[in-house]
């Protein structure tokens, strides 16, 4: 198995790259371009992890299942973590450029709705799915691996994917607000 930096989806570091150029250019454009590509990111693999792949995953053979969670984790473990921060951080600083976290913003209280969503999913993604991303992975790499272990632990992280994408439609449906 190759070692875990050779197998992780190193080009999802651009867009805090791009985030940090748009901060430093003050291109509100740019701003939102990252927010909201690195929103769609984080929210289609969400959506896909959550309802297509879970449903794929239970009817497989344990044996296929398990190469198929040994693949594909160590892709999420950089990847879900980067496109969640930089979406999140990226809409707060474009919110307080536009205005929305003013007082007497007409969208004041969406963006607090919004940032409560943001926060709570940040916890779970940072708190409870990376760290059992991690968990699945250490166990994958061990001579004899609990297969039963890892697809439990992995069925636990595609709940919390679906979770999180029915989160970030409600934060699409608050979005449109800002937007009227």
């Amino acid at each position: 198995m190759p070692p875990l930096w050779r197998q992780m989806t190193w080009w999802v570091l651009l867009f805090p790259a791009a985030m940090f150029l748009a901060m430093g250019l003050g291109s509100v454009y740019l701003l939102n371009w990252v927010h909201v590509l690195s929103g769609v990111l984080w929210t289609g693999a969400d959506l896909f992890m959550g309802f297509i792949v879970g449903p794929v995953l239970r009817g497989l053979d344990p044996a296929a299942r398990t190469a198929v969670i040994t693949y594909l984790t160590p892709r999420t473990m950089l990847y879900f973590p980067v496109v969640a921060a930089t979406a999140g951080t990226a809409g707060w600083e474009l919110a307080t450029r536009l205005g929305y976290t003013q007082p007497g913003s007409p969208v004041l209280m969406w963006t607090h709705v919004a940032l409560g969503l943001v926060l709570l999913m940040t916890v779970v993604g940072f708190v409870f799915l990376l760290p059992n991303n991690i968990r699945v992975w250490l166990e994958l790499r061990k001579p004899e691996p609990d297969r039963e272990k890892a697809m439990r632990l992995n069925r636990y992280n595609i709940w919390l994917s679906g979770g999180q994408g029915v989160m970030q439609v409600a934060m699409i449906l608050i979005m449109a607000h800002f937007r009227i």
